[in-house]
């Protein structure tokens, strides 16, 4: 059984919902629609949406915002940036950046789950310059080069 962590949670007015774990073995929160009426996105376009919340992060935290397979594969509605990344020290609203990859206009409705979030341990790592990295057996073959 994992251990819990706690995250703290603002709602920006009270008609906002908080994230939650649609099943018991969901790995991510669903974060929806913190908007007041309707929002079209046409095909191809760009448009942040916010969620309504702020969080605090603890410590050595950091939360990963994720479409849902569900908008992606029914609608073309995914994240411009594939995969968000929100960071300990943000205190900002959680906005997710929707993109409709459809030849559909999509109408998001206020409430709507958009995305998905994962809270995730980060390690951060000491830098060292050197002057050579060692070779490896793929060395620079670049995409794709592992299915030669």
């Amino acid at each position: 059984m994992n251990s819990k962590i706690r995250l703290k949670i603002e709602k920006l007015s009270n008609n906002r919902k908080l994230p939650y774990y649609a099943t018991e073995g969901a790995a991510g929160m669903d974060i929806t629609a913190g908007i007041e009426e309707p929002v079209k996105i046409m095909p191809f376009e760009r448009k942040l949406i916010p969620s309504g919340i702020i969080i605090e992060l603890p410590e050595g935290y950091e939360a990963q915002v994720r479409p849902r397979s569900g908008l992606s594969i029914k609608h073309g509605i995914t994240l411009v940036n594939c995969v968000g990344t929100v960071d300990e020290d943000y205190r900002g609203e959680i906005c997710v950046p929707i993109i409709n990859l459809s030849d559909t206009p999509y109408e998001i409705q206020p409430g709507e789950r958009i995305a998905q979030m994962i809270i995730s341990p980060v390690q951060k790592v000491e830098i060292e310059e050197i002057e050579k990295v060692n070779p490896t057996a793929r060395a620079m073959g670049g995409f794709g080069s592992t299915g030669k």
